[in-house]
């Protein structure tokens, strides 16, 4: 039966077989017009430069760019960055002096970086972001125990501080609200999470009644994220490895803790001066079901499932990753996570057990130098 078929198909012209070929592969990969794809961003502090991949549908990565800062020859402590909501910019810290947000135009086909511009940070910022409105770029100083709010001009550059805030010791992360009413800032060295009112319109922050959340002594309060739902907000402490669950009342800004758990992997003991918790990072997947914290002197990531209703953790493991991984992220599907390691100089991607939500490792790839920060972004 199979032989007919074969002598028809090779009296077929080439080219015709070639067209028919392209086309089958082309909608089998999802390379057709007006199919989101998805790029991914990393900060290197060390060779002041940011690596451009493309990740395809199985979690490849394919470099595509080293985008590197022009006039910056001193390395920062790290590189974080962020991307405007419109997804046309994206912004790095640089923490040597002079302080600046680096913007860069990126393109909605390639996902390529060009130099825009760049504008003065207020110090040596850990961590940046932009507001909700994309008019605005907050930021955490952990050294200048401060936090700052610069104006960003139409084409996304930086323009002056607009406000510099005194903070508690080590201010880490400075984030707005799923709202845009609010901000809050962590305080790692006070064990505090401040929270300001935020008026997106005048640009102004102003202290919110109360304007501290006080966490256990200790604990170091770094980096935190809401929930899609943006009913509960989940906390990272570096100094003890918890990870805190709040409920979070949109109306008010309150936070109310309901749930205390660890970024620790099961046997850690914690003995002998270089054997301190030291987490760093926490992401949730975008449909809110999974949590992931990062650990650095386990170098390992931890697996939460978070409960709907209550929003609560239930831990489903550890596994090994880069070493210090400092920053991870979790792509648009939800289906992917990406971690690098500070001291490997490269980055794995885990695809992400959408019934379990445990991780499983695919690949790793070199990155630049001291790479610390991820972001991902489908384009167009």
């Amino acid at each position: 039966m199979l032989r007919p078929t074969r002598r028809i198909a090779s009296k077929a012209p080439r080219a015709a077989i070639a067209t028919t070929l392209f086309a089958a592969l082309t909608l089998i990969s999802g390379v057709h017009a007006g199919m989101a794809e998805t790029f991914a961003y990393v900060g290197n502090a060390d060779s002041n430069d940011i690596s451009v991949f493309k990740m395809t549908e199985s979690g490849e990565m394919i470099p595509v760019q080293t985008a590197a800062f022009k006039g910056v020859d001193k390395p920062g402590s790290s590189t974080p960055l962020a991307i405007t909501p419109d997804h046309r910019v994206l912004i790095a810290g640089v923490r040597s002096q002079p302080y600046l947000a680096v913007s860069f135009a990126i393109d909605p086909k390639t996902g390529q970086l060009s130099p825009i511009g760049s504008g003065p940070l207020a110090d040596s910022m850990a961590n940046i972001a932009v507001d909700r409105s994309g008019k605005f770029l907050f930021s955490a100083s952990y050294g200048g125990n401060k936090v700052a709010l610069n104006p960003l001009l139409a084409n996304g550059v930086a323009g002056d501080p607009k406000q510099v805030i005194p903070t508690g010791l080590n201010a880490h992360a400075f984030l707005p609200s799923p709202d845009n009413r609010f901000a809050f800032a962590t305080n790692l060295g006070s064990d505090q999470v401040l929270a300001f009112a935020f008026d997106a319109t005048a640009g102004t922050l102003t202290p919110s009644d109360p304007p501290a959340h006080k966490v256990p002594e200790k604990s170091g309060p770094r980096h935190f994220v809401f929930h899609p739902n943006g009913k509960f907000v989940y906390l990272i402490h570096e100094l003890n490895g918890d990870v805190a669950a709040f409920t979070y009342e949109a109306r008010s800004g309150a936070w109310d803790e309901i749930q205390r758990t660890t970024a620790l992997p099961e046997g850690f003991n914690g003995k002998g001066s270089d054997k301190k918790p030291w987490a760093a990072d926490i992401h949730i997947t975008p449909d809110g079901r999974f949590l992931y914290a990062s650990e650095r002197t386990t170098n390992t990531l931890t697996a939460y499932k978070v409960d709907a209703a209550s929003g609560k953790l239930t831990t489903i493991g550890s596994v090994p990753t880069e070493k210090q991984p400092r920053g991870f992220h979790i792509d648009p599907t939800g289906r992917y996570l990406a971690a690098v390691g500070e001291l490997s100089d490269s980055m794995t991607v885990y695809a992400i057990d959408q019934g379990s939500g445990a991780l499983a490792k695919l690949k790793s790839y070199p990155t630049g130098k001291k790479p610390n920060w991820v972001e991902f972004l489908n384009l167009p």
